[in-house]
């Protein structure tokens, strides 16, 4: 079980929810250490006084902050001044839409989990996971972790509590100098022929069909280095040049999309429609029945293409 993050409670009105706060994501990333390359001797960061060129202990470092072309200095004992009170609280300001909120404002996921196993604490955690799921919508708050102040949004994923911590209007780029300007619209035919592309090549989303390639290679390299292999650089691709005639384009892709999936785009059978509403326990059954290879490691969306197969 991770480590939570921070304990406390959801309020809003006179209802308190004890929960605990856990990061939803992981890091799965591969870390370097800096090295002297000749030795292999770690490389050690320390901080130096640039007038007196002498390092400098972390006591006697300040903040400056260029303020109209002044430097300002602020001290730990300034930051202190303006931190938010410390509370142990989740404080729901209102409830919203949650089609409403735009996911360009959500920045850090968390997960909230009820605090012990006593039968009041898990009756008001279930109330809010029901109430929030019937309703559609998520709670809107804030609260203190650390030594900031987040808005963030309370919602239900799959009978939890989640958290996502938000970002505020002003952190969010205007995207009126982002669009086109003064451009042509496109054409009915092309429009169709975009729709068609778009359609052949729609899928459910599955996140477990995507995997990051960049940190696979990594691992290759890292694996190949400790062998002794060498490392050829592969030379990179130029990037495409745009299309002189979109329709020729669009039909091409239309083509090439249908083909690789067997011919046009075809109705669903009432069959194939049965296996989308089955869960994966029950796909693996049938799949298990048939003597499908690799079942146990396959998603839902494998074990339909399987089936159908």
């Amino acid at each position: 079980m991770a480590r939570a993050l921070w304990t406390g409670s959801i309020s809003f009105g006179l209802v308190n929810v004890p929960v605990q706060l856990f990061s939803a994501v992981r890091d799965v990333d591969l870390h370097f250490r800096q090295l002297h390359e000749p030795d292999g001797a770690p490389i050690d960061v320390r901080r130096f006084c640039a007038e007196e060129d002498a390092e400098i202990p972390y006591e006697e470092i300040a903040h400056g902050y260029d303020l109209d072309g002044e430097q300002v200095i602020v001290t730990d004992e300034d930051l202190e001044a303006v931190a938010p009170r410390r509370t142990r609280t989740i404080d729901i300001d209102a409830f919203v839409d949650l089609a409403d909120v735009d996911p360009i404002y959500f920045d850090h996921p968390y997960l909230l989990g009820p605090v012990g196993e006593s039968e009041g604490t898990l009756r008001a955690y279930q109330l809010l996971v029901d109430v929030l799921g019937r309703t559609d919508r998520a709670a809107l708050g804030r609260f203190v972790m650390r030594t900031r102040e987040y808005l963030v949004l309370v919602r239900v994923r799959d009978g939890v509590l989640t958290l996502t911590t938000l970002l505020f209007h002003d952190e969010v780029r205007d995207r009126k100098n982002v669009g086109p300007s003064g451009s042509k619209k496109p054409k009915k035919a092309e429009v169709d022929e975009a729709v068609s592309l778009v359609e052949a090549l729609a899928v459910d989303w599955d996140p477990g069909e995507y995997r990051d390639r960049y940190r696979e290679r990594l691992r290759d390299v890292v694996k190949r280095k400790k062998q002794g292999k060498r490392i050829k650089i592969p030379k990179e691709s130029s990037a495409p040049a745009p299309a002189v005639d979109l329709m020729a384009a669009l039909q091409k892709s239309l083509a090439e999309a249908t083909k690789g999936r067997g011919g046009a785009p075809a109705a669903r059978s009432d069959a194939a429609d049965d296996l989308e509403d089955l869960s994966r326990d029950e796909l693996y059954e049938r799949a298990q029945a048939a003597g499908v290879e690799g079942r146990s490691s396959m998603t839902k969306r494998q074990l339909v293409k399987a089936l159908r197969g």
